[in-house]
């Protein structure tokens, strides 16, 4: 990508005030959406369609099989089978319009400080920007910072897997453990599950984030402490979480190896921005790799974040997933938005949240590997676009965020697929599939791929009465087994899972999410809404431990109440 596709050359000084910094966003940010004139278009639209069967779409239009359809980085989008025509199309892309997506979308790549509420740019897009990009953020151009922090962490993973760089007692690093939470493990651990083909016979890598205990026991189980490497992920170095874990596995660490404190620079690496606390723990601040606040992070996979999937892929491999990222940020960036995939996708999406009444979105990848994914884009969409105020506070009156969820084919289909196909919620689906196998053997990827076509055929057509019925099927069962159909879906096909395959796929979702935050007018980049329960933990964690508890309501003394009397006993 040119660095003019890429990024205008922006100076990011310091944050003003909130205030000033909202003057600053465009007037069709913010305010009340539906009183524009493309989303009472879209509300009068719905009326005349909402309930038109897919079926219909098809018979009056029988090439928009091959029509809508849309292509980038690698990737192919089928969005025929959704619940709209030549004029719900115009309309979504109208509003999008309407919203500025175009210019939100130029001004975060530009670095302008979008993230209003902490005053902060947000270019995770920089991250895998190539080297002749310009980006600049407060007088000085990211773009070889962040490449410098990619060559340390390249040479330090391809010294953990040349075994050049050795644990205490001598012996190589066979066991990575990664201690995070949120994005500093979500990203990391899908992609090391859907690159794991790549990974080196021998080498184990891990992921702890749940401070339940039992997270970490069985995350060390059967691992020889000599030869494990941890790397604590956290910003701050402050994450309570993440502390905690990272505490316990240092002692045993220090147990296991029966060694002393120095032990601790051998087998700990941290991917931080405190420097001091760092070096508290008792990591060696050379092994330390750093982030930037204008990386949030769920955004953050493609940084030193990702240092345990970089040693489980290799630094080439991690290049080869940057390209795919690159791949499609280009695409978002210069594709007019008839032909731009994430803009398809945020429109569909914001079609059926905004006038058709969904509430939630499957994600149901036909591969394995991505088995983890509709795990992380929960935390990718539900934290972004999980806003009940606009970006000027003023509480939104239409749905924002939809619950996302899912599971691989085919297992979902003998699970929940039976509540989509007959249940009474309305259920948009993203079926994910690739034409080659990763390992070839015959007839399972055929039939693979023949399951992940044929669902969204049934979810779209359905079966009506008359057609069971003439299957001879007892006319007291035919209710039973009639499929109402309409049920709009997207196809993504790939050629074949690997590095550059999922990072064009993470950006696409990332762009996706982007696309329906400017359209509701939130803010998609911070997220308050983790920060109550944290402070409240933290409050009642010094209860439990002294006993000197605070006031609460009824239900939560009483819990506190029982929780110490099973401590004091």
């Amino acid at each position: 990508m040119t660095s003019r596709a890429f990024a205008r050359l922006v100076a990011f000084r310091a944050p003003p005030a909130i205030g000033t910094r909202l003057r600053a966003v465009s007037d069709n940010a913010v305010g009340d959406i539906t009183a524009g004139q493309a989303w009472r278009a879209l509300s009068a639209h719905a009326e005349r369609i909402g309930d038109r069967h897919l079926r219909e779409f098809f018979a009056a239009d029988p090439g928009r099989g091959r029509r809508l359809a849309a292509e980038a980085a690698g990737l192919y989008l089928d969005y025929s089978k959704n619940r709209v025509d030549d004029a719900t199309l115009a309309a979504l892309m109208a509003l999008a319009r309407e919203r500025d997506v175009e210019g939100r979308r130029d001004a975060m790549l530009a670095g302008e400080p979008i993230n209003v509420t902490e005053g902060r740019p947000v270019l995770h897009t920089a991250l895998r920007a190539p080297r002749d990009a310009s980006v600049t953020v407060d007088g000085e151009n990211v773009v070889p910072g962040v490449h410098a922090v990619l060559a340390a962490a390249g040479a330090y993973a391809e010294a953990v897997r040349d075994g050049s760089r050795r644990g205490h007692t001598g012996r190589p690093l066979r066991n990575i453990v990664n201690i995070g939470i949120g994005g500093s493990d979500l990203g990391p651990a899908m992609a090391a599950d859907a690159l794991l083909p790549l990974a080196p016979d021998g080498l184990r890598v891990r992921f702890v984030s749940n401070v339940d205990g039992s997270d970490l026991v069985e995350s060390l189980r059967g691992l020889d402490p000599a030869e494990t490497l941890f790397i604590v992920a956290s910003k701050s170095f402050g994450t309570l979480e993440t502390l905690t874990n990272a505490r316990s596995a240092r002692d045993w660490l220090l147990q296991g190896l029966g060694a002393g404190e120095e032990a601790v620079r051998d087998h700990f690496v941290a991917v931080s921005t405190n420097a001091e606390r760092v070096a508290e723990f008792g990591i060696d601040t050379e092994n330390m790799f750093g982030f930037w606040d204008w990386v949030g992070g769920r955004y953050s996979l493609d940084s030193a974040v990702g240092l345990a999937l970089m040693i489980a892929i290799g630094p080439a491999g991690f290049a080869e997933m940057l390209s795919g990222f690159r791949a499609m940020d280009e695409h978002f960036a210069s594709a007019p938005l008839e032909a731009n995939l994430p803009v398809l996708l945020g429109l569909l999406g914001a079609w059926y949240a905004n006038f058709l009444g969904a509430e939630s979105h499957a994600v149901l990848p036909y591969d394995r590997y991505l088995a983890r994914f509709p795990a992380y884009l929960q935390q990718l969409d539900m934290e972004s676009n999980g806003k009940s105020v606009t970006l000027d506070g003023k509480p939104v009156s239409w749905a924002t965020g939809p619950v996302v969820w899912g599971e691989p084919g085919t297992n979902g289909q003998h699970a929940f697929y039976q509540l989509i196909h007959q249940g009474t919620h309305l259920v948009p689906c993203d079926v994910i599939a690739f034409r080659e196998p990763v390992h070839d053997l015959g007839v399972h990827h055929e039939l693979l791929l023949a399951n992940a076509l044929a669902q969204p055929e049934a979810l779209a057509f359905g079966r009506t009465a008359e057609e069971v019925a003439a299957e001879g099927v007892d006319p007291a069962l035919v209710p039973h087994r009639t499929f109402a159909g309409n049920t709009p879906s997207n196809v993504i096909l790939g050629e074949r899972m690997g590095p550059a395959a999922l990072g064009a796929l993470i950006a696409l979702y990332e762009h996706k999410v982007f696309v329906q935050g400017a359209i509701w007018g939130i803010n998609s980049f911070d997220q308050w809404g983790v920060e109550l329960g944290k402070v409240l933990a933290d409050t009642i964690a010094e209860e439990l431990r002294t006993g000197a508890v605070g006031a609460h309501d009824s239900s939560t003394a009483e819990l506190i109440a029982r929780v110490r009397d099973r401590a004091d006993g």
